[in-house]
């Protein structure tokens, strides 16, 4: 059964957990069972009884005739047998649920349901699991604020600029750092332009990591992955609901934009996103190679408009780090 468009593999994972949680509880809850009936055998004598008179009381229902005094007197009996257990438990400094599994979910027992409902923890852990499963290639780990060096932007001005790149570049990490530490679901989006490795990913996988660590539903992809994904959900290729998961993340990150194949329905797909998380005030963080300019080339003026007129522009500065670690790293 797949739930709420989740892909087969994501609903299996979230499963799996759940059945993990269960067990471990569970488990537990035998240990600590085991261990309190070897320092107190009466406590499991009367376990044992309580078993019986739900094993009677179920007899009782099955056998008709005076089933309702008999039921009467069984639950009187249960009552007064776990009162007793209760009593014990007490004597020993233990509260009355210490031998029941403590489930992480209360309400589903880790089950993921509750009277044949869906529990807010399995759509909750539905949701994470769709997250880690979109996010799995990235290298979040990697990309923090903390590994982000400004020793490779020239300190020196260049050209008829003011600023030398690294005196832009604080500015831009300063920024991204408040972005991400002040970061909730009404943050503005952001346009990070720049030539290519400057570290545009780096910030913003920065920013993704210090999100997620507050709790907060992110996805992270290069613009050319998604649209193959899209385009394989939409023609039935593939199975998931990769398009809703976009819409309804608390931060969308799109990489690399204006490398995808230009399509009729990758221009469709990208202004739809960009459009609705507009609209729906879901913040977004866009990197590209391209200027406002090249944007309205390759897209629409549109496109463009919605862009400069919401997003807060970050733009980058220097030459290719990712060269000069290169050259660096052979001398």
């Amino acid at each position: 059964m797949i739930a709420l468009g989740y892909s087969r593999e994501v609903y299996e994972s979230a499963e799996q957990i759940l059945s993990e949680r269960r067990k471990k509880a569970e488990d537990t809850a035998a240990q600590r069972k085991a261990a309190f009936y070897g320092i107190c055998p009466e406590a499991a004598e009367i376990e044992s009884v309580l078993s019986r008179t739900a094993i009677a009381a179920a007899r009782a229902v099955l056998g008709g005739g005076s089933a309702r005094e008999q039921l009467t007197r069984l639950k009187a009996e249960n009552l007064a047998l776990q009162n007793q257990l209760k009593e014990k438990l007490n004597s020993f400094g233990c509260g009355e649920h210490y031998l029941d599994p403590e489930y992480s979910c209360r309400l589903c027992g880790d089950t993921g349901y509750v009277d044949g409902r869906m529990c807010e923890c399995m759509k909750k852990l539905l949701r994470a699991q769709a997250y880690d499963s979109l996010n799995a290639l990235t290298p979040l780990k990697l990309s923090t604020f903390e590994s982000f060096s400004l020793d490779f932007y020239p300190d020196k001005a260049e050209g008829d600029t003011a600023r030398s790149p690294r005196s832009v570049m604080e500015g831009v990490y300063r920024n991204c750092r408040r972005y991400a530490d002040s970061f909730s679901p009404s943050s503005p989006s952001l346009m990070m332009q720049g030539a290519t490795g400057l570290g545009k990913t780096h910030l913003s996988l920065a920013i993704a990591n210090t999100a997620i660590q507050k709790g907060f539903g992110v996805v992270y992809c290069s613009v050319n992955n998604m649209i193959a994904k899209l385009e394989r959900e939409h023609f039935g290729r593939d199975e998931g609901n990769t398009g809703r998961m976009i819409l309804d993340c608390d931060l969308l990150i799109l990489d690399d934009l204006g490398t995808e194949f230009r399509t009729a329905f990758s221009c469709a797909e990208i202004y739809n996103i960009v459009n609705t998380r507009l609209m729906t005030q879901k913040p977004t963080i866009i990197s590209t190679n391209l200027s406002i300019q090249e944007l309205q080339e390759r897209y629409t003026e549109r496109f463009a408009s919605r862009i400069m007129g919401d997003y807060v522009r970050v733009l980058f500065s220097g030459r290719d780090n990712r060269l000069q670690k290169l050259l660096k790293s052979q001398c």
